[in-house]
């Protein structure tokens, strides 16, 4: 540390410099009020951004919640048929789903393999 550093510590007991007076600290008040004005110019704008933004998410969030209850709709009606179906004099209908799942299990399986 040299000899400046630590006189400018030791002025006045504490390690600031001393306030300039006058007009060049009118001047320098009006600078920080202006950057401060600035500053706040863009917070605001941000703000404003992230409001239209939650916003939007939140709109999207909402249609897929109701995409997904449709189609659980739909699906919950798809499984009643079924069941409707399986549990009639329908014993081979069973037997032909599984053997057709199988079938298009097994297509699936040679085009991934081959492609």
């Amino acid at each position: 540390m040299s000899n400046r550093d630590i006189m400018r510590r030791n002025h006045m007991g504490h390690g600031y410099e001393p306030l300039a007076q006058g007009d060049a600290m009118e001047q320098l008040n009006e600078e920080m009020a202006t950057q401060l004005k600035n500053k706040i110019g863009e917070l605001k704008s941000l703000s404003i951004d992230i409001g239209q933004e939650v916003k939007y998410q939140d709109r999207l969030l909402r249609d897929m919640d109701q995409d997904f209850e449709r189609t659980g709709g739909f699906l919950q009606n798809t499984m009643g048929r079924v069941m409707r179906l399986a549990g009639g004099s329908h014993n081979y209908f069973m037997l032909y789903i599984f053997l057709f799942s199988l079938f298009v299990f097994f297509v699936l399986y040679v085009v991934i393999k081959f492609r």
